[in-house]
């Protein structure tokens, strides 16, 4: 009954399908930086570095706007990012474990931002996991314009100067769309297929398949979207695992 009801939504489905799709192809590369850099907690850093500032400009400002919102979460996202390219630097050997710290400070700081503001725990939930089914057409245009950016400078990505800052605005900008959980699963999930040796179009295939699924079982189920896609995503790349494995052991 409910296939058949996915089917006659068909076209309310293509905005998220697109923004799913159109995600991957922005995270993807950043992904496959983060691993080789081993920065591998940084989305969740400054994510909820961004979702901190977004969060106390709403408990500070009555009603801000949506320009002021941004503005300010991209602040965090920048000075979080900076805060971990200099943490990398001054203390290689101990920077995931610094960088989680960053994160706990993040989350903190979002927590008592969100106690500040009435419909705090509401946002806070929205920032974590994003309902995807209601993904808008503005929203999916946002996250084109990421995807665009991370093609055009993803020949500099090896550049610190480069990666940090384009890392930390295209999560402040795709965060709010997807959901902290999906954003850092699409960025982990398909870098580790393409470690294991698998190429980069075939690893983004089998991401969007899996968001596929995922979305899938959000529909079948009446769940949650974010959290089925983030699960359909970090399955996927639990999978990469096997494959190493197996081309360690034919080795």
């Amino acid at each position: 009954m409910r296939l058949d009801g996915l089917m006659t939504a068909l076209p309310w489905w293509l905005p998220p399908a697109l923004a799913l799709a159109i995600g991957l192809m922005a995270l993807a590369p950043l992904g496959t930086q983060v691993l080789a850099r081993g920065v591998v907690f940084i989305d969740l850093a400054v994510a909820q570095a961004a979702a901190a500032a977004a969060l106390w400009v709403a408990a500070v400002v009555d009603h801000p706007n949506a320009w002021t919102t941004q503005a300010m979460a991209t602040t965090g996202a920048m000075s979080c990012a900076s805060a971990v390219a200099w943490l990398s630097r001054r203390w290689p050997q101990q920077r995931e474990a610094l960088i989680g710290l960053l994160y706990v400070s993040g989350a903190s700081l979002a927590l008592l931002g969100a106690g500040q503001d009435p419909h705090g725990r509401e946002r806070l939930g929205q920032l974590l996991a994003a309902d995807v089914l209601w993904v808008s057409w503005p929203q999916v245009m946002v996250l084109s314009a990421c995807a665009l950016v991370v093609a055009a400078s993803h020949r500099w990505m090896q550049r610190d100067a480069v990666f940090y800052p384009g890392f930390a605005l295209v999560a402040s900008l795709v965060v709010p769309v997807l959901g902290l959980f999906v954003v850092f699963a699409a960025l982990i999930a398909p870098a580790l297929w393409q470690r294991a040796g698998v190429s980069a179009w075939l690893a983004g295939l089998g991401a969007a398949l899996a968001s596929a699924l995922g979305m899938l079982a959000s529909w079948v189920l009446d769940a949650p979207s974010g959290a089925c896609v983030a699960l359909a995503l970090s399955v996927f790349g639990v999978l990469s695992g096997g494959l190493r494995a197996s081309a360690a052991s034919a080795a």
